[in-house]
């Protein structure tokens, strides 16, 4: 009897303790959520500037850690492998501050402070890939395809973001995506025509994962007030439209030693209608990057 006593004492300690756990576990996730009050007064002072929300801002803001990358150094020859069909046939033109590279088929590569940019001048574009159109006929559909291919063969864990029509073609970029997060300062941008694929630039440093501690992020609310700060001039002048709005990491200086990572550091992505970037505002400082 005594015994059964005993174990419906553990059982409601037990019950009782993870109420108590519950109720901590729920003031914490609370603490770090926009309220719906928050919410209104924004969408208020966003309509008060000319400004449109077309998707919900973000209600979640609780600590983030640093993520460690690399510098952008690169592989040089496999570069050249990636780029040319006949890497035997390439020539290194000798520069003071960067690489280049050419070959005979009017492509060239040059490698720029961490700045990848290939340019194929031929006919047929990258790889032969005008002839994928067929009769010269250029579609959004095909154009995809042929950045699909070139990602899904050397960057399978980038991830298309953007597709922006200019005069002559689409340009569409990638960028990396790490434990659901996107990498900003990891990107591959194609330019894409009825020729083929003419340019593709790139910069991308080796993800090491997150190092440091958590640190306080400011709020979606913030972030947002801080672009209306900046963006205002423009927005009063003609309205505008926000599509999107995320977090992302970014690296906003690189390591001056290959083998040394620096911290790329959380911010908050706003995407515009019409801008073919998004404004970038650091989650630490609230500061927006010009």
């Amino acid at each position: 009897m005594e015994w059964e006593r005993a174990k419906n004492y553990i059982l409601v300690f037990f019950i009782l303790l993870n109420l108590g756990l519950g109720f901590l576990w729920f003031m914490e996730y609370n603490r770090y959520v926009m309220t719906t009050e928050q919410e209104r007064i924004i969408h208020s002072i966003l309509s008060q500037n000319n400004i449109s929300m077309y998707t919900r801002p973000m209600r979640r803001s609780p600590p983030m850690r640093p993520l460690n990358v690399y510098g952008f150094y690169y592989d040089t020859n496999h570069l050249i492998n990636m780029f040319f069909e006949n890497p035997e046939a390439v020539e290194e033109i000798p520069q003071n501050d960067f690489l280049q590279f050419i070959s005979d088929n009017n492509s060239r590569l040059e490698i720029s402070n961490g700045f990848i940019s290939y340019e194929n001048e031929s006919p047929y574009g990258f790889q032969s890939t005008a002839l994928y159109f067929t009769n010269g006929l250029f579609t959004r559909h095909t154009a995809v395809g042929l950045a699909d291919n070139f990602i899904n063969t050397n960057f399978p864990n980038f991830v298309q973001e953007t597709i922006f029509y200019v005069d002559d073609g689409v340009r569409i970029t990638y960028r990396q995506s790490y434990r659901g997060r996107i990498v900003h300062s990891n990107f591959v941008e194609f330019l894409i025509t009825s020729k083929g694929i003419r340019q593709i630039n790139m910069q991308f440093g080796q993800v090491s994962g997150h190092g440091g501690t958590s640190q306080m992020i400011f709020s979606p609310d913030e972030a947002l007030l801080t672009f209306v700060q900046r963006y205002r001039h423009i927005s009063l002048e003609s309205p505008r439209v926000i599509t999107h709005m995320d977090i992302a990491y970014f690296q906003e200086y690189i390591s001056e030693q290959p083998g040394v990572p620096l911290s790329a550091i959380p911010y908050y992505r706003i995407f515009v209608q019409g801008d073919d970037r998004p404004f970038l505002i650091n989650a630490f400082t609230n500061v927006i990057i010009d």
